[in-house]
């Protein structure tokens, strides 16, 4: 299993814990405020805001607190000025990482992100010190049951994805930017289901992690996804299959 298959999986039962704390409403808020602000709060005409949407309505956010957030965003509603910050370090092991922030205060986040990775054993690294190991890709996570592999395969392929891996109970689809939205909008109209679909920094290459380097590696990751300023992490962490 790909490493970031793995670390999808591991945030997938992590997600669960953090909903209880409103964690993931939280990370959910600030992304529609800042796709609302950067691209209007018309999700026809804004395909950030319109997966932001899809991720709340799936993670049964009010509709309320959805419009609340696109009003902020376009300034009908006063609201926290964020501003979104991607950081690079590298956590023990050599292990490469990603973070995307949205915060109110950079200074805090820098402070907070440096002294828990320090802590971690990893260290916060300067622009473009790991950026090099990683590709933007459109991920699309398509529920197993009731689906063929080969069936979505053939209209993966027709609308342009790159891949399709197996991973746990669902099928992930890799694409392109430019094909990410044809891609996704294929998969709907074929009535397949949807469990999240983002776009995602993937390792061009993977580190495997063994032994008791893993706990070290996730420790330090699940250290950085705890604050509340970080909405992503991504690694080339190639962890071993459960």
């Amino acid at each position: 299993m790909s490493g970031h298959s793995k670390w999808a999986t591991i945030k997938r039962k992590k997600a669960a814990t953090d909903s209880a704390r409103g964690k993931v409403f939280t990370k959910i808020i600030k992304e529609i405020t800042i796709s609302s602000r950067d691209g209007g709060g018309d999700p026809d005409a804004n395909p950030r805001l319109r997966l932001a949407i899809q991720t709340a309505k799936a993670s049964n956010m009010p509709q309320d607190n959805i419009t609340r957030a696109i009003k902020k965003g376009t300034g009908e509603l006063e609201g926290v000025k964020y501003e979104e910050i991607t950081y690079e370090a590298y956590a023990p092991h050599g292990i490469a990482m990603i973070i995307e922030s949205v915060t109110d205060n950079k200074n805090r986040t820098v402070a907070e992100l440096r002294h828990s990775i320090s802590k971690a054993n990893g260290n916060l690294g300067e622009s473009g010190s790991v950026a090099w190991m990683f590709e933007r890709k459109g991920v699309i996570n398509v529920e197993k049951e009731n689906t063929k592999e080969d069936d979505l395969m053939d209209v993966i392929l027709d609308a342009g994805a790159d891949d399709l891996n197996s991973d746990g109970d669902y099928y992930e689809v890799t694409s392109s930017l430019e094909n990410f939205e044809k891609v996704r909008k294929a998969i709907e109209e074929k009535s397949y289901k949807i469990e999240s679909a983002s776009l995602q920094y993937l390792a061009k290459d993977l580190l495997p992690v063994e032994g008791k380097n893993v706990d070290a590696v996730i420790r330090c990751i699940e250290a950085v996804e705890d604050n509340d300023d970080v909405q992503n992490v991504y690694s080339n962490a190639d962890f071993p299959d459960e």
